[in-house]
């Protein structure tokens, strides 16, 4: 239930019949209807999943009998390792064009986290089949652009777009929070683990208390990490400049995004990320790692720093905080952005890319 994907459903709908396959939503098999879309989760052998290989080939085969009993124009799936090989795999029997989008951490491996495909031989071998069989190969960011020719394909850019806020709420400004002791307020929104960095985050964050105690961070995402990352800032000191969050519905974001000066990324790797797009759209410029949409914003709508790089990265935030007029100008230009690549711009670059695929036009 991934909101970007949710949204770009919910377009495509309005003009195709959409059909979605669920890897392993739920372990038994089941169908129901999302967003005007019918889903099948295919689900998990009852016997012997365990085995190597044995779950993958029974969903080939669940996915190669719902295909025979649709009429299906072209196939689209997300990310490159077992959704990318499965659609390559049956479509490409069935001579239906296959789309495949890199959305994640397809082509990195990053033993230090540990994170990435390029890992584990077994993930290797089904990204590699799903680059070699796809028909068109996309991706959201300039770096995992390169990343895709280093890898022997030449993608297709589509950043992967957010729906527009209302517009009486994001046209203005973030308006901080004049009045109260809070000078700052820093937003970082991801899932707390080693991928996202959060302890690079507040390794920054102290340096940026210790030249401007008065700023805040509010910390919303998943703790994957098990309370490492609360535990750490317990030690650093900074129990009264960090809000943990937790998980949060994305409905509940718009308070903090309109009243936050910067959004913080200190991601390892990145394919996107969403959240700068989503923090664009209220005007908030982003400050992080050179990955991603951030290195394509980088000095237009976003400041980036070496990722691990907590000394570099509390001085590009303390640089933003104390120049009000160059934040501005970024948050216009991220604003400017992300309206320009939001989902229904997505929406459109898809369905241009299925038609040109199918030869349509």
């Amino acid at each position: 239930m991934i909101p970007v994907l949710l949204a770009l459903i919910e377009r495509l709908v309005r003009r195709h019949d959409v059909r979605v396959f669920a890897l392993g939503q739920y372990a038994e098999p089941r169908e129901y209807r999302l967003l005007g879309a019918r889903v099948t989760n295919l689900g998990r052998p009852a016997r012997f999943a365990d085995l190597p290989g044995r779950t993958l080939w029974w969903r080939r085969r669940a996915l190669a009998r719902a295909l025979d009993r649709e009429s299906c124009d072209v196939v689209h799936a997300f990310w490159a390792s077992e959704p990318g090989w499965l659609a390559t795999a049956v479509a490409g029997r069935r001579g239906v064009p296959a789309v495949v989008s890199l959305a994640g951490g397809e082509l990195v491996g990053l033993p230090e986290v540990p994170y990435g495909a390029q890992l584990s031989r077994r993930a290797r071998w089904l990204v590699g089949g799903a680059m070699r069989r796809a028909t068109v190969v996309t991706c959201a960011s300039g770096p995992m652009e390169r990343l895709a020719v280093a890898h022997g394909r030449r993608p297709v850019v589509v950043p992967l777009g957010v729906p527009r806020p209302a517009a009486d709420r994001a046209s203005a400004a973030p308006t901080g929070d004049a009045g109260t002791s809070v000078s700052h307020r820093l937003l970082f929104v991801g899932s707390l683990n080693r991928v996202k960095d959060p302890f690079t985050l507040l390794a920054a964050l102290r340096l940026v208390v210790d030249a401007e105690p008065r700023v805040t961070l509010d910390v919303v995402g998943e703790d994957t990490l098990h309370g490492a990352a609360q535990r750490r800032a317990v030690e650093l000191g900074l129990g009264p400049n960090v809000v943990f969050h937790g998980f949060l519905p994305h409905a509940a974001l718009a308070p903090l995004y309109r009243s936050a000066r910067l959004l913080l990324v200190t991601s390892r790797h990145e394919a996107g990320p969403v959240v700068a797009l989503e923090a664009a759209h209220w005007g908030v410029p982003s400050v992080g790692s050179h990955v991603g949409h951030l290195a394509d914003g980088a000095g237009t709508w976003a400041a980036t720093t070496p990722p691990g790089d907590a000394l570099r990265l509390a001085r590009a935030v303390l640089a933003l905080l104390r120049d009000p007029s160059r934040r501005e100008r970024l948050g216009r230009a991220a604003r400017a952005w992300a309206l320009a690549n939001d989902a229904d711009a997505t929406a459109d670059r898809f369905e241009a890319l299925y038609a040109a695929v199918l030869g349509w036009g």
